[in-house]
């Protein structure tokens, strides 16, 4: 299978925790396009660590797109940290952060705290014209034990992507059991690689497509795989209610 769409990936050198240099972000460049991936959002972390260089992006992504090799298409993105200072600049200048520069922005929890505003923070995106995608909630230790506020989340109109090796277990049980739970009711619509190198974290989705067109079918892979992560890329709204699959492996009272 080929045609994948990678919104969540870290492959431009020197931002953040992704590759050191140029000839690794090639390496991981050349494996998402040798393992079907044709499209692949540069998502830098924006947060406490690592400072957003909108200048900085834009010549790497135009450094990338200039070399030879096999590589997937490279889109402008942003792996959005929660804070109150990224919150107030997006809500004031949207596009530096979205997707293409259009709707869609990918939003990211810190691992020991929820805000206790963000249902109102995620209202006022939605009013501005902004759809947050909560990225890999299956990983995230609150979010994981607490699915029924990210169904919440998504009846307001948010939306999640959960990372593809996570069903294949490489992020622990916990993230494991919290993505197929997930996949059971309906609360994933992307599935990314959150790439960061080519071995412990590749940008490779071949693995996980499989398995997901092998669990629910080959439609449902196409969709979480390829049909939503493109309509990102053009910031075309696409139909967000995805089917149920029966009883979940484990009931909810077993995540806390």
């Amino acid at each position: 299978m080929s045609g994948f769409v990678d919104i969540h990936s870290h492959i431009l050198w020197g931002l953040d925790d992704g590759p050191a240099d140029l000839k690794s972000s090639l390496e991981m460049l050349r494996l998402a396009a040798e393992t079907g991936t044709t499209d692949i959002v540069a998502t830098p972390h924006s947060d406490l660590r690592f400072d957003f260089r909108p200048d900085e992006i834009e010549r790497r992504i135009a450094e990338l797109n200039q070399s030879d090799g096999p590589k997937p298409r490279i889109h402008w993105g942003c792996d959005f940290h929660l804070h109150f200072d990224n919150i107030t600049s997006c809500l004031a200048n949207p596009s530096k952060y979205t997707i293409n520069h259009l709707r869609y922005l990918l939003v990211e929890f810190a691992d020991l705290s929820i805000p206790k505003s963000i249902d109102k923070v995620f209202d006022r995106m939605l009013q501005t014209g902004i759809t947050p995608i909560i990225t890999h909630p299956e990983r995230n230790p609150i979010l994981s034990r607490d699915l029924p506020r990210i169904l919440q989340w998504i009846h307001a109109g948010c939306l999640t992507q959960v990372t593809g090796q996570s069903f294949l277990g490489k992020f622990g049980s916990q993230a494991q059991h919290a993505a197929e739970h997930m996949m059971s009711r309906g609360m994933v619509h992307f599935i990314a690689s959150d790439g960061h190198d080519t071995v412990q974290r590749p940008p490779d989705l071949s693995a996980a497509y499989k398995l997901i067109a092998k669990r629910y079918g080959p439609d449902i892979a196409m969709l979480l795989f390829c049909t939503n992560p493109a309509a990102t890329l053009t910031g075309e709204w696409f139909e967000t209610e995805m089917p149920e699959f029966g009883s979940a492996r484990r009931k909810w009272y077993q995540f806390w």
